[in-house]
């Protein structure tokens, strides 16, 4: 495996959102029309968003600095120089740090969660719905209101995200991109009506079934024939009806162009390889992610990258615990821990194709459908946590990180607070739709028709 394959990173795909949706009328490129924008469109390339899976307990990790009923491993007696945020002592777990291994880790730059948190930036208060009189708890419409912003929405953020990046294909028409991805759980694909075709591909075990291009095993005669054929009957055809045929040869084009890519050497994340690929081998990148299904999907993520995907979703953990939380918990977080800090190293190693490392590109992004709480003590009767309708569960308190932080001077910074006794919050709410949207934006989305009562804010890049 060599650093200098090219597969057209670049561009995106044209099956998605043409051939994807069936659709007759390809689309048509027009001047975008004026919409709110942060300070920071287009600044991000990619996106890596991790739902802590169940329902997290954000006390417990990111908004550590409260009381002991609803952070009992109490605050960090640590953290790194200029961080405002409160990390939790779990955020210390790092038995990956240990042996020959960890001494490996640490070579490479690895530290502990709580030594890299002035890269971090928190947002103590994110809120589905900050005008509501309590907190979202349920377990179907909280996962509904997180993958699509809306309780009802039929349409999830990465779809969104896809269909804002529409016009790219327009602008880059003799290249093909590779759309956003959704590795496992598959609420952020959803799509309906106009949104549909833009659906992201949805993935459980990486790319065995797109190992095809059954035009290669034609002579070269055949081919010829074939693509002679196609054009007499694009030709014969009426200019008013030429529009299906046309994406029929260039969606038959873009699925020789996805084999192409996903049987890329760089794309088989099985393979332990010594190899350096945008300078990091599969082997560093197990080492220092761990060898766990999210951990293979992050990796996955980063070599899809490569070949111009904007963003990734995927599901870390099991955090719903209503039971054994307190002699389960600290174990899950040293697997997160691994996996944060993990990924800011490799960020931060990696070379990307548009210069400079994949940390100055790529946004990181951690969040659940809700919090949790005991209503009270440390733990409920079974020594878990459940979810309500008060503050506990109200507050997503998600971190952040990249290099459109960390360049705004923002890593390590707080963007609200809430009171130590009773999470009341004391700054800024945030619309957990306009955190999507601000996301969105730095993505370079036209975002015009989603969330017409949120918009992007600059808090975390000005």
């Amino acid at each position: 495996m060599s650093d200098s394959k090219n597969f057209g990173r670049r561009t995106f795909l044209k099956g998605v959102g043409l051939a994807g949706a069936g659709v007759a009328i390809p689309h048509i490129w027009v001047p975008k029309q004026a919409y709110a924008q942060s300070m920071a469109r287009g600044e991000v390339k990619h996106l890596i968003y991790v739902r802590l899976n169940g329902g997290f307990r954000f006390t417990t990790a990111f908004n550590g600095e409260v009381a002991d009923r609803f952070n009992p491993w109490g605050k960090s007696s640590r953290k790194a120089d200029g961080t405002e945020w409160g990390p939790a002592d779990l955020l210390g777990q790092a038995s990956w740090l240990d042996g020959d291994d960890g001494a490996a880790r640490a070579a490479l730059g690895m530290k502990s969660v709580l030594d890299i948190s002035n890269d971090i930036a928190v947002l103590p208060c994110v809120d589905h719905e900050p005008t509501s009189g309590s907190a979202d708890g349920n377990h179907s419409s909280g996962l509904q209101r997180f993958v699509s912003g809306y309780a009802s929405n039929g349409t999830g953020i990465f779809t969104m995200i896809n269909y804002g990046l529409r016009d790219r294909v327009a602008e880059n028409p003799e290249e093909v991109l590779l759309p956003s991805f959704v590795l496992g759980g598959g609420g952020m694909a959803n799509g309906a009506g106009q949104f549909a075709g833009y659906r992201p591909p949805v993935l459980q075990e990486g790319f065995s079934g797109f190992g095809f291009d059954s035009a290669k095993s034609l002579p070269d005669w055949a081919r010829r024939m074939s693509d002679n054929t196609d054009q007499r009957m694009y030709t014969r055809a009426h200019p008013q009806t030429r529009a299906p045929i046309d994406a029929y040869i260039q969606s038959r084009e873009a699925t020789k162009r996805y084999s192409e890519i996903f049987t890329n050497p760089a794309l088989n994340i099985s393979q332990r390889s010594d190899d350096a690929f945008d300078g990091v081998s599969n082997n560093q990148l197990r080492l220092l992610l761990g060898d766990n299904g999210t951990a293979r999907n992050i990796m996955l993520a980063l070599r899809l990258f490569h070949f111009g995907s904007p963003a990734v979703f995927m599901n870390q953990g099991g955090y719903d615990m209503h039971s054994g939380e307190e002699e389960g918990l600290p174990g899950r977080m040293n697997d997160l821990n691994q996996l944060i800090s993990g990924l800011h190293t490799a960020l931060k190693l990696m070379a990307h194709p548009a210069g400079g490392t994949y940390w100055d590109h790529t946004m990181v992004v951690f969040g659940s459908e809700f919090g949790r709480t005991t209503r009270g003590g440390k733990f409920n009767s079974a020594r878990g946590s459940d979810h309500g309708g008060d503050f506990a569960t109200r507050w997503m308190s998600m971190p952040v990180m990249g290099g459109v932080v960390s360049r705004a001077g923002n890593g390590g910074r707080s963007f609200g607070e809430t009171s130590i006794e009773d999470l009341k919050a004391l700054g800024k709410v945030y619309s957990y739709r306009g955190l999507m949207k601000t996301l969105m934006d730095m993505l370079g989305c036209d975002h015009s028709e989603f969330f017409p009562a949120d918009e992007p804010f600059n808090d975390l890049v000005s």
